[in-house]
């Protein structure tokens, strides 16, 4: 292996951990972007609540948008930058305008021929990018990735609508099948428009031959045979009669190239410049700024006269665009295709020279110019190819640092516009008075620690002495359920209905045991509603406790709900831990009582499944006798089912206490969570300190040194801080 090859798979290797790096840094930046989003929507709640008009003024002072939209700007640079640094070849963009050379140099660099590559005389032949990489140990096939329908609508036919003001767009790949294309507005108008406008009609023309294409997965395999089928708008003779390139995004070739050091290196054919396809540009631009190592710009001067002239400078401009961070001049080639007297075209040697010699009056600047013949494979292989290889090897590594460094130094100035943020943030909310307030804070803790421990200890003694009376909401449930039962039997109405069924089941023993078990899932179904009796019962105690927490515990400033929801609420504002390394007691007691539940399943079903044993066919009470009858069946449907409500009402009396002896139990269990456990009344200190300007707002300011809004704006503030640390910034030393 040679040097050179040695030189360029380093170079590819050590490209590897670069692009690791910044796919961390890529990661940190979102992570700065979303901390700074938060900043700014606690920002804009702060100024609704605060009434302080210098507090206000300094908190609008905090403006994140114009960071926001360069570290959008960066993620894209970045983005480029880990695709350019992920791949395994150093990739060569070969660019040229129809008839001018750029697809014989291709074949001359890779061995492939006109069937692959296809060429012309000033037509465009190619219809889709190709990438042609080097394998010596792999015989010639390609790949072919398509647009798929949403994919094309978006990226090829959309652009034509917009830019032609062709007016409403298809929705559908069938929309723009079935219906006629829009004419051409009057405003737009002339030879390049109408150009344009045929390059959509073609799309839309040929549709039915490729469409099917847009639906098959990628990438699909094909041989070298194949391969002019995809790429190509002609055949070998030159007819026009291909149009799977319309369906297709690109095309990868690999194939052995005849210049066995080129190493891993790939050559990118970018078609339709020239052309008047729209968005030819865009994808050149987009492709440049990604994939592209070096550009091959290819000239033909044309015998007699020619210059370099606007469309030589719009294509070069078009290429500077692609990256502002790396001038092309150090990664850019211009190859002035030279012909002989021998030529069909005759020799333009001269002109090759004479134009060469210009491009830096019409500020056409490269790292050099090349004369060689591109139809030549020794010249195209010697002059160009060796030449352009030597100089990846021996800059590509100061080119990559150029490009990244300048991102690099932006991220920088990104890190420091932050900071600068981040410390107008940490003052925004003034000064905070200082702890002349403790002793204050302690009196009225005291006071409310006794206020809220006489309320709730107070409801405690109230349920225990209704813990052995029935419970109003659940009994109410139970006499709707009872009364449904009896009015509703789910008995047959008629002797006939009865008789027509024993025809169906053939004997009247079987009509009763199916009418048996029919009206007992009939009857079981009524007291599924006990559930909402239970429900209410629960939600009333709960609100008790809740009536408890807000007149005599203040807490009715921490959240807009009431009831069951005022308990939930209050568990969720409080924070896994209060004391340092323990978990908060006083979340855990919130959390049991906010998430208490009694149900009809979990506390009733079973015994009413009990009292129904004697409507199952199996454990019937009441047998039929031999002469049995539809009446028969009849009255022993309504004796099982009387007996059956009467049974569950019996149960069910059984049970009418015990929801209250569940409320009182859980409102104790919750005591003892709540105020009894070791420790619990120090968690209540610390978070009542820390929500001490909504428990108490007349005696704390809102953003006092140790309110829960200070700190957590602080919180959000040191978020930020945390993401923009420079060592997390930087990917290159």
């Amino acid at each position: 292996m040679s040097t050179r090859v040695q030189q360029i798979t380093a170079i590819i290797e050590q490209r590897q951990p670069l692009a690791n790096k910044i796919e961390g840094v890529k990661k940190n930046l979102e992570l700065l972007s979303s901390a700074l989003n938060k900043l700014e929507n606690y920002r804009d709640e702060l100024v609704d609540k605060v009434d302080d008009p210098k507090v206000i003024g300094q908190l609008k002072e905090i403006n994140t948008s114009p960071i926001q939209r360069n570290i959008s700007s960066e993620l894209g640079t970045l983005y480029k930058l880990k695709t350019r640094f992920s791949r395994d070849t150093l990739n060569i963009a070969v660019v040229g305008r129809a008839g001018q050379g750029k697809s014989r140099l291709l074949q001359s660099l890779t061995g492939l021929t006109a069937a692959e590559i296809p060429d012309g005389s000033g037509q465009h032949c190619t219809g889709v990018r190709s990438t042609i990489h080097h394998n010596a140990e792999f015989e010639t096939s390609g790949e072919v990735w398509f647009y798929t329908e949403r994919s094309f609508l978006d990226e090829v036919i959309m652009p034509y609508y917009n830019q032609l003001q062709l007016g409403g767009k298809p929705i559908t790949l069938n929309e723009f099948a079935s219906n006629a294309l829009p004419k051409l507005p009057e405003n737009q108008k002339g030879a390049v428009v109408e150009a344009k406008y045929e390059h959509l009609r073609k799309y839309h023309t040929h549709l039915d031959q490729y469409r099917n294409l847009l639906q098959e997965s990628s990438p699909r395999r094909i041989t070298r045979d194949e391969i002019r089928e995809y790429v190509a708008q002609d055949n070998l003779a030159g007819q026009r009669i291909y149009h799977n390139y319309l369906a297709v995004k690109e095309v990868k070739i690999t194939c052995n190239f005849p210049n066995t050091e080129v190493g891993k290196i790939a050559l990118v054919d970018l078609p339709g410049l020239g052309d008047t396809g729209i968005g030819d540009e865009e994808r050149l631009i987009n492709t440049l700024s990604q994939d592209i190592d070096l550009v091959l710009f290819v000239r033909r001067p044309n015998v007699g006269r020619d210059f370099l002239g606007d469309v030589d400078v719009s294509l070069y401009d078009i290429a500077r665009s692609a990256l502002v961070d790396l001038p092309l001049e150090k990664w850019s080639f211009m190859v002035f295709n030279r012909t002989d007297s021998n030529s069909r075209l005759g020799d333009n040697s001269s002109l090759c020279e004479q134009l060469a010699a210009d491009l830096g009056n019409k500020h056409i600047n490269v790292s050099e110019s090349v004369i060689a013949d591109c139809a030549n494979p020794d010249e195209a292989n010697e002059k160009i190819l060796d030449r352009v290889l030597s100089y990846l090897a021996a800059n590509i590594t100061s080119l990559d640092r150029e490009y990244a460094s300048s991102c690099q130094e932006r991220l920088k100035e990104i890190q420091s516009t932050v900071n600068a943020e981040v410390e107008k943030a940490k003052n925004a909310l003034g000064l905070a008075r200082q702890p002349a307030e403790t002793a204050q804070f302690e009196v009225l803790f005291e006071k409310i620690w006794k206020q809220l421990t006489s309320g709730l200890e107070g409801l405690l003694r109230g349920l225990s002495k209704e813990v052995d009376k029935y419970d109003r909401d659940f009994q109410e449930s139970v006499d709707m359920a009872l009364q449904e039962c009896r009015d509703d039997t789910g008995i047959p109405s008629s002797l006939e209905e009865i008789d027509i069924r024993r025809d169906e089941e053939i004997s009247y023993e079987n009509a009763y045991n199916n009418y048996l078990n029919e009206v007992r899932a009939h009857l079981s179904q009524k007291f599924l509603s006990l559930d909402e009796g239970l429900k209410r019962s629960l939600n009333r105690v709960k609100s008790l406790v809740t009536e408890v927490l807000v007149e005599k515990g203040r807490l009715g400033n921490l959240a807009e709900a009431r009831g069951a929801e005022f308990l939930e609420a209050i568990a969720t504002l409080l924070p896994e831990q209060l004391i340092e390394g323990e978990p908060s007691k006083l979340k855990y007691g919130f959390k049991i009582l906010a998430e208490f539940e009694l149900s009809y399943r979990g506390f009733v079903q079973h015994r009413i499944r009990k009292c129904l044993d004697g409507m199952t066919p199996d454990k019937k009470r009441l047998k039929l006798s031999s002469s049995s009858s539809a009446q028969e069946i009849m009255n022993s449907l309504k004796t099982l089912q009387s007996e059956a409500v009467f049974e569950c009402e019996n149960a069910l009396e059984d049970l009418l206490s015990e929801p209250s002896q569940a409320g009182f139990a859980i409102v104790e269990e919750f005591l003892d969570r709540v105020l009894r456990a070791e420790g619990v009344k120090i968690e209540w200190r610390i978070f009542l300190n820390q929500e001490r300007s909504a428990v108490w707002p007349e005696e704390f300011e809102l953003l006092g040194e140790r309110t829960k809004l200070r700190q957590d704006w602080l919180a959000a503030v040191e978020s930020v801080n945390q993401a923009n640390q420079l060592d997390a910034m930087q990917f290159i030393s």
